[in-house]
Protein backbone atom coordinates (compact mmCIF):
# COMPACT_ATOMS: atom_id res chain seq x y z
CA UNK A 1 0.00 0.00 0.00
CA UNK A 2 1.79 3.41 -0.69
CA UNK A 3 2.12 6.20 1.51
CA UNK A 4 -0.53 8.26 -0.02
CA UNK A 5 -3.10 5.51 0.15
CA UNK A 6 -2.29 5.25 4.11
CA UNK A 7 -2.69 8.67 4.70
CA UNK A 8 -6.00 8.88 2.81
CA UNK A 9 -7.11 5.49 4.56
CA UNK A 10 -6.34 6.90 8.39
CA UNK A 11 -8.05 10.29 7.62
CA UNK A 12 -11.08 8.10 6.81
CA UNK A 13 -10.66 6.21 9.96
CA UNK A 14 -10.03 9.64 12.24
CA UNK A 15 -13.29 11.05 9.98
CA UNK A 16 -15.59 8.05 10.55
CA UNK A 17 -14.19 7.79 14.19
CA UNK A 18 -15.14 11.28 14.61
CA UNK A 19 -18.76 10.87 12.81
CA UNK A 20 -19.79 8.05 15.40
CA UNK A 21 -18.89 9.83 18.56
CA UNK A 22 -20.94 12.84 17.52
CA UNK A 23 -23.90 10.82 16.17
CA UNK A 24 -23.13 9.48 19.97
CA UNK A 25 -23.53 12.63 21.52
CA UNK A 26 -25.98 13.53 19.51
CA UNK A 27 -28.32 10.98 20.94
CA UNK A 28 -27.46 11.90 23.90
CA UNK A 29 -28.58 15.16 23.35
CA UNK A 30 -31.69 14.38 21.75
CA UNK A 31 -32.42 11.41 24.78
CA UNK A 32 -31.80 13.55 27.52
CA UNK A 33 -32.04 17.13 26.49
CA UNK A 34 -34.39 17.32 24.05
CA UNK A 35 -37.20 15.53 25.20
CA UNK A 36 -40.78 17.81 25.47
CA UNK A 37 -42.39 18.37 28.73
CA UNK A 38 -46.00 17.88 29.31
CA UNK A 39 -48.50 20.33 29.89
CA UNK A 40 -49.26 21.20 33.46
CA UNK A 41 -52.92 20.01 34.64
CA UNK A 42 -54.55 20.10 37.89
CA UNK A 43 -57.43 18.46 37.71
CA UNK A 44 -56.64 13.88 37.03
CA UNK A 45 -59.66 12.55 38.24
CA UNK A 46 -60.30 11.52 34.64
CA UNK A 47 -57.31 8.75 35.26
CA UNK A 48 -58.82 7.09 37.98
CA UNK A 49 -61.85 6.36 35.33
CA UNK A 50 -62.08 3.04 33.37
CA UNK A 51 -64.06 1.84 30.50
CA UNK A 52 -66.83 -0.98 30.73
CA UNK A 53 -67.01 -3.35 27.99
CA UNK A 54 -70.89 -3.13 27.49
CA UNK A 55 -70.84 -5.96 24.90
CA UNK A 56 -69.01 -7.28 21.73
CA UNK A 57 -67.16 -4.00 20.55
CA UNK A 58 -68.48 -1.93 22.88
CA UNK A 59 -67.41 0.43 25.41
CA UNK A 60 -68.45 2.78 27.85
CA UNK A 61 -67.19 5.55 29.60
CA UNK A 62 -69.46 7.68 31.22
CA UNK A 63 -71.36 9.58 28.30
CA UNK A 64 -68.42 8.26 26.69
CA UNK A 65 -68.93 5.30 24.15
CA UNK A 66 -67.24 3.23 21.77
CA UNK A 67 -68.40 0.69 19.44
CA UNK A 68 -67.95 -1.09 16.26
CA UNK A 69 -71.08 -1.30 13.27
CA UNK A 70 -71.79 -3.92 11.18
CA UNK A 71 -69.77 -2.39 7.91
CA UNK A 72 -66.35 -2.67 10.48
CA UNK A 73 -66.31 1.04 11.29
CA UNK A 74 -65.78 2.12 14.63
CA UNK A 75 -67.95 4.43 15.98
CA UNK A 76 -66.40 6.93 19.16
CA UNK A 77 -68.35 9.89 21.37
CA UNK A 78 -66.32 11.95 23.76
CA UNK A 79 -67.41 14.82 25.10
CA UNK A 80 -65.45 17.30 27.85
CA UNK A 81 -62.65 19.80 28.70
CA UNK A 82 -59.49 19.24 26.73
CA UNK A 83 -57.14 16.65 29.27
CA UNK A 84 -60.62 14.64 30.42
CA UNK A 85 -61.58 14.26 26.02
CA UNK A 86 -57.87 13.01 25.65
CA UNK A 87 -58.05 10.74 28.80
CA UNK A 88 -61.43 9.57 28.00
CA UNK A 89 -60.47 8.89 24.24
CA UNK A 90 -57.64 6.99 25.07
CA UNK A 91 -59.18 4.62 27.44
CA UNK A 92 -61.84 3.89 24.85
CA UNK A 93 -59.90 3.34 22.19
CA UNK A 94 -56.66 1.83 24.18
CA UNK A 95 -56.48 -1.38 21.97
CA UNK A 96 -56.82 0.67 18.47
CA UNK A 97 -54.10 3.14 19.90
CA UNK A 98 -51.57 0.79 20.24
CA UNK A 99 -52.44 -1.55 17.23
CA UNK A 100 -52.15 1.51 15.27
CA UNK A 101 -48.66 2.74 16.48
CA UNK A 102 -47.29 -1.00 15.97
CA UNK A 103 -49.04 -0.87 12.69
CA UNK A 104 -46.83 2.91 12.24
CA UNK A 105 -43.56 1.19 13.94
CA UNK A 106 -44.06 -1.69 11.45
CA UNK A 107 -44.37 -0.03 8.33
CA UNK A 108 -41.13 2.56 9.17
CA UNK A 109 -39.03 -1.06 9.77
CA UNK A 110 -40.49 -2.09 6.52
CA UNK A 111 -39.39 1.29 4.55
CA UNK A 112 -36.20 1.81 6.43
CA UNK A 113 -34.47 -1.85 7.37
CA UNK A 114 -31.30 -0.12 8.63
CA UNK A 115 -31.66 -0.06 12.24
CA UNK A 116 -28.43 2.23 12.47
CA UNK A 117 -30.57 4.72 9.72
CA UNK A 118 -33.82 4.38 11.77
CA UNK A 119 -31.67 5.24 14.86
CA UNK A 120 -30.68 8.28 13.60
CA UNK A 121 -33.54 9.38 11.82
CA UNK A 122 -35.58 8.76 15.10
CA UNK A 123 -32.80 11.16 16.47
CA UNK A 124 -33.61 13.88 13.46
CA UNK A 125 -36.71 14.03 14.18
CA UNK A 126 -36.47 14.48 17.56
CA UNK A 127 -34.34 17.57 16.68
CA UNK A 128 -36.87 18.65 14.37
CA UNK A 129 -40.16 18.80 16.19
CA UNK A 130 -38.08 19.96 19.67
CA UNK A 131 -40.18 23.02 19.51
CA UNK A 132 -43.23 22.01 18.18
CA UNK A 133 -45.51 22.09 21.29
CA UNK A 134 -44.74 25.87 20.84
CA UNK A 135 -47.01 25.35 17.83
CA UNK A 136 -49.86 23.85 18.81
CA UNK A 137 -52.96 25.13 20.51
CA UNK A 138 -52.64 24.46 24.59
CA UNK A 139 -56.08 22.93 24.41
CA UNK A 140 -54.70 20.23 22.09
CA UNK A 141 -51.30 19.57 23.60
CA UNK A 142 -53.77 18.72 26.84
CA UNK A 143 -55.92 16.09 24.75
CA UNK A 144 -53.23 14.65 22.88
CA UNK A 145 -51.48 14.39 26.65
CA UNK A 146 -54.85 13.12 27.53
CA UNK A 147 -54.97 10.72 25.34
CA UNK A 148 -51.14 9.53 25.40
CA UNK A 149 -51.60 8.15 29.27
CA UNK A 150 -52.73 5.07 27.18
CA UNK A 151 -50.28 4.25 24.61
CA UNK A 152 -47.75 1.45 24.89
CA UNK A 153 -45.13 0.99 26.76
CA UNK A 154 -43.26 -0.75 24.23
CA UNK A 155 -41.42 2.34 22.25
CA UNK A 156 -40.12 4.21 25.03
CA UNK A 157 -36.68 3.93 22.99
CA UNK A 158 -38.52 6.58 20.15
CA UNK A 159 -39.69 9.03 23.19
CA UNK A 160 -42.05 9.24 25.88
CA UNK A 161 -45.60 8.70 25.37
CA UNK A 162 -46.19 11.98 24.86
CA UNK A 163 -43.36 13.14 22.90
CA UNK A 164 -44.49 10.00 20.16
CA UNK A 165 -47.99 10.86 20.61
CA UNK A 166 -47.59 14.11 19.45
CA UNK A 167 -44.46 13.74 17.06
CA UNK A 168 -46.92 11.20 15.29
CA UNK A 169 -49.38 14.05 14.61
CA UNK A 170 -46.72 15.88 11.93
CA UNK A 171 -46.35 12.18 10.29
CA UNK A 172 -49.07 13.38 8.24
CA UNK A 173 -47.70 16.75 6.92
CA UNK A 174 -43.91 15.13 6.50
CA UNK A 175 -45.72 12.36 4.21
CA UNK A 176 -47.45 15.13 2.35
CA UNK A 177 -43.57 16.92 1.76
CA UNK A 178 -41.99 13.22 0.39
CA UNK A 179 -44.67 13.56 -2.52
CA UNK A 180 -41.91 11.07 -4.15
CA UNK A 181 -43.25 8.31 -1.70
CA UNK A 182 -46.77 8.71 -3.83
CA UNK A 183 -48.17 8.26 -0.12
CA UNK A 184 -50.75 10.89 -1.12
CA UNK A 185 -52.83 11.91 -3.63
CA UNK A 186 -56.24 12.90 -2.62
CA UNK A 187 -59.49 13.86 -4.70
CA UNK A 188 -62.16 16.22 -3.37
CA UNK A 189 -65.09 18.20 -5.13
CA UNK A 190 -68.09 20.23 -4.27
CA UNK A 191 -71.00 21.30 -5.85
CA UNK A 192 -74.22 23.74 -5.04
CA UNK A 193 -76.31 25.98 -6.64
CA UNK A 194 -77.59 24.60 -10.14
CA UNK A 195 -74.80 21.91 -10.34
CA UNK A 196 -76.48 20.27 -7.21
CA UNK A 197 -79.57 17.91 -7.14
CA UNK A 198 -81.56 20.33 -4.54
CA UNK A 199 -79.36 23.53 -4.90
CA UNK A 200 -77.33 22.96 -1.53
CA UNK A 201 -74.20 21.99 -1.06
CA UNK A 202 -72.89 18.85 -1.62
CA UNK A 203 -68.98 17.91 -1.06
CA UNK A 204 -67.26 14.59 -1.49
CA UNK A 205 -63.77 13.86 -1.14
CA UNK A 206 -61.40 10.45 -1.19
CA UNK A 207 -58.27 10.01 1.39
CA UNK A 208 -55.62 8.74 -0.38
CA UNK A 209 -53.29 8.72 2.10
CA UNK A 210 -51.67 5.01 2.33
CA UNK A 211 -49.58 3.45 4.83
CA UNK A 212 -50.13 -0.01 4.62
CA UNK A 213 -53.54 -1.88 4.45
CA UNK A 214 -53.52 -2.41 8.29
CA UNK A 215 -53.51 1.35 8.74
CA UNK A 216 -56.57 1.80 7.35
CA UNK A 217 -58.26 -1.38 9.11
CA UNK A 218 -59.27 0.59 11.84
CA UNK A 219 -60.43 4.01 11.18
CA UNK A 220 -63.16 5.63 13.86
CA UNK A 221 -65.82 7.61 13.18
CA UNK A 222 -65.39 10.19 16.05
CA UNK A 223 -68.25 12.40 17.17
CA UNK A 224 -66.91 15.07 19.35
CA UNK A 225 -69.01 17.35 22.16
CA UNK A 226 -66.10 19.48 23.64
CA UNK A 227 -66.52 22.16 26.40
CA UNK A 228 -65.66 24.81 24.07
CA UNK A 229 -66.67 25.17 20.60
CA UNK A 230 -68.97 23.43 17.97
CA UNK A 231 -69.58 19.63 18.24
CA UNK A 232 -68.08 17.92 15.21
CA UNK A 233 -67.96 14.48 13.34
CA UNK A 234 -64.31 13.16 12.04
CA UNK A 235 -62.66 10.33 10.34
CA UNK A 236 -59.71 9.36 12.74
CA UNK A 237 -57.52 6.95 13.80
CA UNK A 238 -56.12 5.56 17.22
CA UNK A 239 -54.17 8.41 19.02
CA UNK A 240 -54.64 11.17 16.24
CA UNK A 241 -56.95 14.09 17.67
CA UNK A 242 -56.43 16.20 14.52
CA UNK A 243 -58.61 16.47 11.96
CA UNK A 244 -58.47 15.29 8.25
CA UNK A 245 -62.27 15.05 7.04
CA UNK A 246 -64.75 16.42 8.95
CA UNK A 247 -67.85 18.89 10.10
CA UNK A 248 -69.19 19.98 12.86
CA UNK A 249 -72.95 21.41 13.67
CA UNK A 250 -73.15 24.79 11.83
CA UNK A 251 -72.67 22.48 8.71
CA UNK A 252 -69.10 23.66 8.08
CA UNK A 253 -66.97 20.79 6.71
CA UNK A 254 -63.08 20.84 6.27
CA UNK A 255 -60.91 18.36 3.88
CA UNK A 256 -57.19 18.69 2.84
CA UNK A 257 -55.30 18.05 0.01
CA UNK A 258 -51.54 17.88 -0.40
CA UNK A 259 -50.02 20.33 -1.90
CA UNK A 260 -46.11 20.62 -3.27
CA UNK A 261 -44.02 21.67 -0.46
CA UNK A 262 -40.19 21.60 0.39
CA UNK A 263 -38.72 19.04 2.79
CA UNK A 264 -39.09 20.88 5.91
CA UNK A 265 -36.57 22.28 8.72
CA UNK A 266 -38.47 23.03 11.45
CA UNK A 267 -41.37 22.55 13.00
CA UNK A 268 -44.40 24.10 13.34
CA UNK A 269 -48.54 23.63 13.53
CA UNK A 270 -49.40 20.12 12.03
CA UNK A 271 -51.88 20.87 9.36
CA UNK A 272 -54.55 18.67 10.92
CA UNK A 273 -54.55 20.28 14.29
CA UNK A 274 -55.42 23.65 11.94
CA UNK A 275 -57.78 22.00 10.46
CA UNK A 276 -58.86 20.61 13.93
CA UNK A 277 -59.42 23.92 15.39
CA UNK A 278 -61.45 25.04 12.38
CA UNK A 279 -63.55 22.44 12.58
CA UNK A 280 -63.91 23.08 16.48
CA UNK A 281 -64.31 26.85 16.32
CA UNK A 282 -65.15 28.38 12.41
CA UNK A 283 -69.13 28.54 11.91
CA UNK A 284 -68.44 29.75 8.23
CA UNK A 285 -65.92 30.87 5.55
CA UNK A 286 -64.40 33.85 6.96
CA UNK A 287 -63.95 32.41 10.53
CA UNK A 288 -62.11 29.65 8.60
CA UNK A 289 -59.78 31.91 6.85
CA UNK A 290 -59.05 33.30 10.37
CA UNK A 291 -57.78 30.74 11.76
CA UNK A 292 -56.15 29.24 9.22
CA UNK A 293 -54.17 32.48 8.58
CA UNK A 294 -52.72 33.01 12.33
CA UNK A 295 -51.49 29.17 12.65
CA UNK A 296 -48.02 28.60 10.84
CA UNK A 297 -47.44 25.64 8.94
CA UNK A 298 -43.97 23.79 8.04
CA UNK A 299 -46.01 21.95 4.52
CA UNK A 300 -48.17 23.76 1.70
CA UNK A 301 -51.81 22.20 1.78
CA UNK A 302 -54.89 23.11 0.31
CA UNK A 303 -57.68 23.21 2.99
CA UNK A 304 -61.14 22.64 1.16
CA UNK A 305 -63.88 24.86 3.44
CA UNK A 306 -67.77 23.91 2.35
CA UNK A 307 -70.15 26.13 4.48
CA UNK A 308 -73.86 25.62 4.70
CA UNK A 309 -74.05 29.23 5.90
CA UNK A 310 -72.59 30.55 2.84
CA UNK A 311 -73.77 27.66 0.59
CA UNK A 312 -70.60 27.66 -1.02
CA UNK A 313 -67.26 25.96 -1.12
CA UNK A 314 -63.79 27.29 -0.97
CA UNK A 315 -60.40 26.40 -1.00
CA UNK A 316 -57.54 27.81 1.29
CA UNK A 317 -54.46 27.90 -0.06
CA UNK A 318 -51.25 27.83 2.64
CA UNK A 319 -47.21 27.44 2.35
CA UNK A 320 -45.35 28.44 4.98
CA UNK A 321 -45.26 31.73 4.46
CA UNK A 322 -48.27 32.40 3.00
CA UNK A 323 -52.42 31.69 3.29
CA UNK A 324 -54.86 32.76 0.12
CA UNK A 325 -58.06 32.30 0.20
CA UNK A 326 -59.84 30.28 -3.54
CA UNK A 327 -62.87 30.44 -4.95
CA UNK A 328 -64.91 29.75 -8.31
CA UNK A 329 -67.86 31.60 -9.97
CA UNK A 330 -68.78 28.49 -10.84
CA UNK A 331 -71.22 26.43 -9.25
CA UNK A 332 -68.43 23.81 -8.25
CA UNK A 333 -64.95 23.54 -7.26
CA UNK A 334 -62.41 20.82 -7.53
CA UNK A 335 -59.08 20.27 -5.40
CA UNK A 336 -56.47 17.66 -6.46
CA UNK A 337 -53.71 18.60 -5.19
CA UNK A 338 -52.20 21.86 -6.80
CA UNK A 339 -53.11 24.85 -5.92
CA UNK A 340 -54.96 27.18 -8.47
CA UNK A 341 -55.13 31.24 -6.78
CA UNK A 342 -53.67 34.08 -9.13
CA UNK A 343 -51.00 33.76 -6.06
CA UNK A 344 -49.81 30.58 -5.64
CA UNK A 345 -51.05 28.99 -9.14
CA UNK A 346 -48.12 30.35 -10.98
CA UNK A 347 -45.52 29.62 -8.57
CA UNK A 348 -42.63 27.92 -9.61
CA UNK A 349 -43.25 24.75 -7.40
CA UNK A 350 -46.31 24.63 -7.47
CA UNK A 351 -46.18 24.53 -11.77
CA UNK A 352 -43.38 21.96 -12.03
CA UNK A 353 -45.57 19.74 -9.84
CA UNK A 354 -48.41 19.97 -12.27
CA UNK A 355 -46.06 18.83 -15.31
CA UNK A 356 -44.54 16.42 -13.55
CA UNK A 357 -47.89 14.59 -11.93
CA UNK A 358 -51.17 12.88 -11.84
CA UNK A 359 -52.64 16.26 -10.41
CA UNK A 360 -53.66 18.20 -13.17
CA UNK A 361 -55.11 14.52 -14.74
CA UNK A 362 -57.43 13.49 -12.61
CA UNK A 363 -58.84 17.37 -11.82
CA UNK A 364 -59.86 17.00 -15.38
CA UNK A 365 -61.24 14.05 -15.02
CA UNK A 366 -63.61 14.94 -12.02
CA UNK A 367 -64.27 17.83 -14.37
CA UNK A 368 -65.62 15.57 -16.55
CA UNK A 369 -67.47 13.48 -14.72
CA UNK A 370 -69.31 16.29 -12.72
CA UNK A 371 -70.35 17.72 -16.60
CA UNK A 372 -71.63 14.05 -17.58
CA UNK A 373 -74.13 14.87 -14.91
CA UNK A 374 -76.11 17.79 -14.81
CA UNK A 375 -77.53 18.13 -11.18
CA UNK A 376 -75.29 15.97 -8.29
CA UNK A 377 -76.20 14.15 -5.48
CA UNK A 378 -74.82 12.27 -2.54
CA UNK A 379 -75.21 8.92 -5.35
CA UNK A 380 -73.65 10.45 -7.92
CA UNK A 381 -71.13 11.43 -5.84
CA UNK A 382 -70.28 8.42 -4.45
CA UNK A 383 -69.89 6.81 -8.36
CA UNK A 384 -67.42 10.08 -9.24
CA UNK A 385 -65.78 8.94 -5.52
CA UNK A 386 -65.19 5.21 -7.03
CA UNK A 387 -64.42 6.00 -10.43
CA UNK A 388 -61.37 4.10 -11.71
CA UNK A 389 -61.11 5.07 -15.15
CA UNK A 390 -58.96 7.56 -16.59
CA UNK A 391 -59.81 10.48 -19.11
CA UNK A 392 -62.49 9.72 -21.85
CA UNK A 393 -62.96 6.62 -19.64
CA UNK A 394 -59.55 5.13 -20.73
CA UNK A 395 -58.45 1.72 -18.71
CA UNK A 396 -55.60 2.78 -16.84
CA UNK A 397 -54.92 0.14 -15.11
CA UNK A 398 -56.41 -0.45 -11.34
CA UNK A 399 -54.70 1.30 -9.02
CA UNK A 400 -53.30 4.06 -11.21
CA UNK A 401 -52.56 7.39 -9.38
CA UNK A 402 -54.15 9.28 -12.32
CA UNK A 403 -57.86 7.60 -11.11
CA UNK A 404 -59.93 9.18 -9.06
CA UNK A 405 -60.06 6.19 -7.12
CA UNK A 406 -56.61 4.58 -6.98
CA UNK A 407 -57.46 1.75 -4.50
CA UNK A 408 -55.40 2.67 -2.05
CA UNK A 409 -58.33 5.49 0.13
CA UNK A 410 -58.11 5.59 4.18
CA UNK A 411 -61.50 6.58 3.85
CA UNK A 412 -64.10 8.72 1.13
CA UNK A 413 -66.17 10.61 2.92
CA UNK A 414 -69.50 12.63 1.45
CA UNK A 415 -71.26 15.57 3.20
CA UNK A 416 -74.86 17.52 2.82
CA UNK A 417 -73.98 20.37 5.00
CA UNK A 418 -77.63 22.21 5.05
CA UNK A 419 -78.90 18.90 6.37
CA UNK A 420 -76.13 17.87 8.62
CA UNK A 421 -75.83 15.00 6.93
CA UNK A 422 -72.34 13.04 6.26
CA UNK A 423 -71.80 9.43 4.85
CA UNK A 424 -68.52 7.60 5.56
CA UNK A 425 -67.17 4.19 3.53
CA UNK A 426 -66.65 1.15 5.18
CA UNK A 427 -63.71 -1.03 4.34
CA UNK A 428 -61.84 -1.88 1.64
CA UNK A 429 -61.34 1.84 0.43
CA UNK A 430 -64.32 3.43 -1.02
CA UNK A 431 -65.63 -0.08 -2.31
CA UNK A 432 -67.25 -0.87 1.08
CA UNK A 433 -71.05 0.42 2.23
CA UNK A 434 -70.99 4.11 2.82
CA UNK A 435 -72.93 4.77 6.42
CA UNK A 436 -74.92 7.69 6.87
CA UNK A 437 -75.00 9.91 10.20
CA UNK A 438 -77.60 12.47 10.74
CA UNK A 439 -75.08 14.90 13.08
CA UNK A 440 -78.58 16.54 14.45
CA UNK A 441 -79.59 12.78 15.67
CA UNK A 442 -76.11 12.16 17.17
CA UNK A 443 -75.94 14.85 19.65
CA UNK A 444 -79.39 15.23 20.58
CA UNK A 445 -80.28 11.08 20.78
CA UNK A 446 -77.02 9.10 21.60
CA UNK A 447 -74.93 10.82 24.33
CA UNK A 448 -74.65 8.30 27.34
CA UNK A 449 -75.36 4.99 24.79
CA UNK A 450 -75.94 2.06 26.96
CA UNK A 451 -76.75 -0.45 24.09
CA UNK A 452 -74.72 -1.06 20.92
CA UNK A 453 -77.76 0.02 19.01
CA UNK A 454 -77.12 1.10 14.79
CA UNK A 455 -76.59 4.74 15.25
CA UNK A 456 -76.70 5.46 11.44
CA UNK A 457 -79.69 6.54 8.47
CA UNK A 458 -79.68 2.81 7.19
CA UNK A 459 -82.20 3.98 4.54
CA UNK A 460 -80.20 6.40 3.38
CA UNK A 461 -76.90 4.16 3.21
CA UNK A 462 -74.93 3.54 -0.33
CA UNK A 463 -75.13 0.23 -1.47
CA UNK A 464 -71.35 -1.39 -1.40
CA UNK A 465 -69.65 -0.92 -5.06
CA UNK A 466 -71.09 -3.98 -7.41
CA UNK A 467 -66.83 -4.30 -7.95
CA UNK A 468 -66.18 -5.45 -4.60
CA UNK A 469 -67.41 -8.74 -5.68
CA UNK A 470 -66.43 -8.89 -9.00
CA UNK A 471 -63.85 -10.87 -11.38
CA UNK A 472 -62.32 -7.51 -11.70
CA UNK A 473 -61.84 -7.07 -7.50
CA UNK A 474 -60.28 -11.00 -7.49
CA UNK A 475 -57.48 -9.85 -10.33
CA UNK A 476 -56.65 -6.52 -8.68
CA UNK A 477 -55.98 -9.04 -5.08
CA UNK A 478 -54.03 -11.31 -7.30
CA UNK A 479 -52.07 -8.46 -9.02
CA UNK A 480 -50.80 -7.41 -5.82
CA UNK A 481 -49.60 -10.64 -4.69
CA UNK A 482 -48.10 -11.04 -7.48
CA UNK A 483 -46.87 -7.93 -8.09
CA UNK A 484 -45.41 -8.27 -4.17
CA UNK A 485 -43.27 -10.86 -5.00
CA UNK A 486 -41.97 -10.09 -7.73
CA UNK A 487 -40.82 -6.73 -6.51
CA UNK A 488 -38.90 -8.01 -3.50
CA UNK A 489 -37.08 -10.51 -5.78
CA UNK A 490 -33.48 -9.42 -5.04
CA UNK A 491 -32.13 -11.40 -8.05
CA UNK A 492 -30.46 -14.48 -6.13
CA UNK A 493 -31.69 -17.92 -4.97
CA UNK A 494 -34.13 -19.90 -7.43
CA UNK A 495 -36.19 -17.49 -9.77
CA UNK A 496 -39.80 -16.91 -9.13
CA UNK A 497 -41.49 -16.59 -12.35
CA UNK A 498 -40.51 -20.15 -13.63
CA UNK A 499 -42.74 -20.48 -17.11
CA UNK A 500 -44.42 -17.75 -18.93
CA UNK A 501 -47.73 -19.35 -17.92
CA UNK A 502 -47.37 -17.54 -14.49
CA UNK A 503 -46.37 -14.44 -16.13
CA UNK A 504 -49.74 -15.04 -18.15
CA UNK A 505 -51.31 -14.75 -15.22
CA UNK A 506 -49.68 -11.43 -13.75
CA UNK A 507 -50.13 -9.90 -16.96
CA UNK A 508 -54.08 -10.53 -17.44
CA UNK A 509 -54.80 -9.94 -13.69
CA UNK A 510 -53.97 -5.91 -14.19
CA UNK A 511 -53.32 -6.06 -17.95
CA UNK A 512 -53.34 -1.96 -18.71
CA UNK A 513 -51.26 -0.77 -15.76
CA UNK A 514 -48.43 0.24 -16.23
CA UNK A 515 -46.56 -1.31 -13.00
CA UNK A 516 -47.20 -5.04 -14.37
CA UNK A 517 -44.81 -4.10 -16.99
CA UNK A 518 -42.50 -2.10 -15.21
CA UNK A 519 -41.91 -4.52 -12.24
CA UNK A 520 -41.15 -7.08 -14.54
CA UNK A 521 -38.63 -5.12 -16.06
CA UNK A 522 -36.93 -5.00 -13.10
CA UNK A 523 -36.90 -8.29 -12.50
CA UNK A 524 -35.68 -9.78 -15.46
CA UNK A 525 -32.94 -7.09 -14.96
CA UNK A 526 -32.09 -8.16 -11.83
CA UNK A 527 -31.61 -11.75 -13.32
CA UNK A 528 -29.63 -10.48 -16.08
CA UNK A 529 -31.88 -11.77 -18.80
CA UNK A 530 -31.77 -8.02 -20.51
CA UNK A 531 -33.43 -8.43 -23.67
CA UNK A 532 -36.83 -9.73 -21.58
CA UNK A 533 -36.21 -6.59 -19.37
CA UNK A 534 -36.12 -4.01 -22.29
CA UNK A 535 -39.10 -5.86 -23.45
CA UNK A 536 -41.19 -5.30 -20.43
CA UNK A 537 -40.01 -1.92 -20.24
CA UNK A 538 -41.19 -0.83 -23.85
CA UNK A 539 -44.56 -1.95 -22.54
CA UNK A 540 -44.91 -0.36 -19.76
CA UNK A 541 -43.83 3.30 -21.68
CA UNK A 542 -46.62 2.39 -23.82
CA UNK A 543 -49.53 2.47 -21.22
CA UNK A 544 -50.69 5.44 -18.97
CA UNK A 545 -47.74 6.10 -16.86
CA UNK A 546 -49.17 8.64 -13.77
CA UNK A 547 -45.73 10.81 -13.42
CA UNK A 548 -42.59 12.13 -15.46
CA UNK A 549 -40.38 11.28 -12.68
CA UNK A 550 -41.57 7.15 -12.95
CA UNK A 551 -41.22 7.45 -16.97
CA UNK A 552 -37.98 8.84 -16.80
CA UNK A 553 -36.70 6.14 -13.74
CA UNK A 554 -38.32 3.76 -16.30
CA UNK A 555 -36.13 5.11 -19.40
CA UNK A 556 -33.32 5.07 -17.59
CA UNK A 557 -33.01 1.13 -16.33
CA UNK A 558 -34.43 0.72 -19.98
CA UNK A 559 -31.23 2.05 -21.24
CA UNK A 560 -29.01 0.61 -18.86
CA UNK A 561 -30.06 -2.74 -20.30
CA UNK A 562 -29.49 -1.97 -23.29
CA UNK A 563 -26.38 -0.97 -22.61
CA UNK A 564 -25.52 -4.02 -21.37
CA UNK A 565 -26.67 -5.87 -24.40
CA UNK A 566 -24.41 -3.86 -26.73
CA UNK A 567 -21.57 -5.24 -24.26
CA UNK A 568 -22.70 -8.61 -24.22
CA UNK A 569 -22.65 -8.39 -28.40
Amino acid sequence: MSINKRKIKKRLLIVGAILVIAIGLLAIYFKYIIPLSPPQWNDLHALKTERVKAGDNFYVLGNNWLKKNKQGLWEMYVEGNAFDRGVVNGKLSQDLLINQENTFVNQINTLIPSKFYLGFLNNFVALFNRNIDKYVNPEYLLEIYGVSQSASDRYEKYGSKYQRILNYHAAHDIGHALQNLHMVGCTSFSTWGHKSSDGNLLVGRNFDFYFGDDFAKDKIVCFYHPDKGYPFMMITWGGMIGAVSGMNEKGLTVTINAAKSEIPFGARTPISIVTREILQYAGNISEAYAIASRRQTFVSESIMIGSAADNKTVIIEKTPSQTVLYSTTNDYIISTNHFQSKTLGKSKPNVEFMNQGSTVYRYQRVEELLKRCPRINYLNAAEILRNQKGLGDKNIGMGNEKAVNQLIAHHSIIFEPSKLLVWVSGNPYQLGEYVCYDLKKIFSKFRGLKHNIDISETDLNIPADTFLTSKGYQNYQLYRKYYQKIKEFKGSGQEILQNQEIINQFISSNPEYYAVYAVLGDYYSRTKAYEQSIKYYNLALSKEIPNRNERDGIIKLKNKCLSHCRKQM
